[in-house]
């Protein structure tokens, strides 16, 4: 169910939300990617655990993302009722260098991870040849 409506209470969480550039950093990664752990975000932002921790807290207690544990990971994304509102929002910042620039790191550690993983996967073939 998408928000076409909400009340006053609601918009201000919404704005409050994004009066603080890492929650908007982070909302942002979340909202591109569709979904990050932690681990992920801390590498592309460079805050420690406990900033992404309390700020990916809030955002939750305020409705804006969800969370889903995978093993000892938890995944979390944008709420689907409130992801056209931050995408809206989100859309008047495409251009920002910061958020680009958060765009670009994750990409070269995502592509790294694909590459060592198929690295891995060619040692492991290899071995299993002989």
């Amino acid at each position: 169910m998408k928000l076409t409506h909400f009340n006053l209470a609601v918009g201000s969480q919404i704005f409050k939300a994004f009066s603080d550039e890492s929650r908007i950093r982070i909302l942002h990664l979340v909202f591109r990617n569709g979904e990050m752990c932690i681990s992920d975000l801390e590498l592309v932002l460079d805050f420690t655990q406990t900033k992404i921790s309390r700020h990916l807290g809030y955002l939750k207690n305020t409705g804006l993302v969800g969370y889903q544990k995978v093993d000892q990971w938890a995944y979390y994304c944008i709420k689907d009722e409130v992801s056209e509102v931050i995408g809206q929002l989100l859309q008047y910042l495409s251009k920002d260098g910061t958020l680009l620039g958060d765009l670009e790191t994750y990409r070269i550690l995502y592509s790294n991870r694909e590459l060592a993983i198929y690295k891995r996967h060619q040692q492991l073939k290899r071995r299993t040849l002989r």
